[in-house]
């Protein structure tokens, strides 16, 4: 998959159009005039979600209402469509060829990953960011889960307001069980499903990761489920079901829901040692990229297409000796966005770039 072009119009400081190049795009210009504004826009483009905020109302223009983000995407070499993503508010609406689709329908037109320096938290911050580093990669090769996720966040959602309208108002314990039972019923399908889909991503990914792509070091993941040491996890729905039944009262007492893969986290180990304990900021770095490229490598065996490859401030993250490894592996597979300030980085490795020139939010020349 190929993004041919992109453009914006009230997204933050954003205004215009580029043409994109089918290898790297330098996207150039001086701190605070968009560059970062035009990775987002691809990145919201590409997964209807922001790298920068969950709250994708605070992307809009100060002095506008509604944002738009429109890309022409090219699938198996010949198909061309039309995407585009409109923010009114928290609202977001996506359109193929100006047909409106769900975020389901929409998530199989293009996909990106991104480098940046919140993405080590996946690395070497809490679980959560783990989670959603698999739970993103698992909707790049199978759109359908995010309903999953979807069902399954709203399920926790509606227990802990039970739950903590229970402890308020001491509801007797007999009476909250029952009221609790179509919601664990579910909880059960949905968290068995999203159990299975983690541990078979991750063990697809430790497969690339054996073929050490980037990096000398041996890195490796593990799932841990927050069940474990707890029966057999290869049964794990009567497993969850037993722990559910089992620790209602303590679920009771703390008013949230305790049991369920919102719970458990990503290990990630380099020379037996666990990262995010023991790794230096530059072996960080490295861990992320190997994970990052282990994900395009999965989604390509999957789809037998390359995803798009972001990378934010690309010189303020790795040195030149990393950056030229990398762009060596990615060129010939992904079609690859990096930003920078830096003249000398555009004269060192924009020779065969698409070289997008911003300022103030405007592309004001491709070369």
């Amino acid at each position: 998959m190929l993004l041919e072009s992109v453009a914006a119009d009230g997204f933050r400081n954003l205004d215009g159009k580029f043409s994109c190049g089918n290898g790297l795009n330098i996207i150039c210009g001086n701190n605070g005039h968009g560059k970062t504004n035009w990775l987002e826009a691809i990145h919201l483009l590409s997964t209807t979600k922001s790298f920068r905020t969950a709250r994708l109302s605070e992307a809009i223009r100060f002095d506008a209402t509604t944002a738009i983000v429109r890309g022409e995407v090219r699938q198996s070499g010949q198909i061309v469509r039309t995407i585009q993503v409109i923010l009114e508010g928290n609202t977001k609406t996506l359109t193929v060829n100006g047909k409106k689709e769900t975020v389901q329908n929409y998530m199989g037109q293009l996909y990106a990953f991104v480098f940046n320096s919140d993405e080590l938290e996946i690395v070497r911050g809490s679980p959560d960011s783990r989670r959603r580093f698999l739970d993103d990669g698992i909707v790049s090769i199978f759109p359908p889960f995010v309903q999953t996720l979807s069902d399954f966040n709203k399920v926790i959602r509606q227990k802990n307001k039970l739950l903590q309208n229970a402890r308020k108002d001491e509801t007797p314990a007999n009476k909250v069980e029952a009221l609790l039972a179509p919601w664990n019923e579910q909880l059960v399908s949905l968290a068995s499903r999203i159990h299975k889909a983690r541990v078979r991503f991750v063990e697809r990914l430790n497969e690339v990761l054996e073929r050490k792509l980037f990096d000398r070091e041996e890195l490796s993941i593990r799932y841990v489920s927050s069940l474990e040491g707890k029966g057999d996890l290869d049964d794990y729905e009567s497993l969850i079901a037993e722990r559910l039944s089992l620790r209602t009262q303590a679920e009771i007492y703390s008013g949230y829901s305790l049991i369920g893969p919102h719970r458990d986290d990503l290990e990630i180990n380099f020379d037996g040692r666990e990262m995010r304990k023991f790794g230096s900021s530059g072996q960080q770095r490295s861990a992320l990229l190997s994970l990052l490229l282990a994900g395009v490598s999965v989604f390509h065996e999957q789809q037998d297409e390359y995803p798009l490859f972001l990378i934010d401030d690309i010189d303020a993250e790795l040195d030149y000796r990393r950056i030229g490894k990398l762009l060596e592996y990615l060129d010939g597979k992904t079609q690859t966005f990096v930003t920078t300030s830096k003249e000398s980085f555009v004269e060192k490795f924009g020779v065969d770039a698409r070289v997008i020139r911003v300022a103030e939010g405007l592309p004001t020349g491709e070369s």
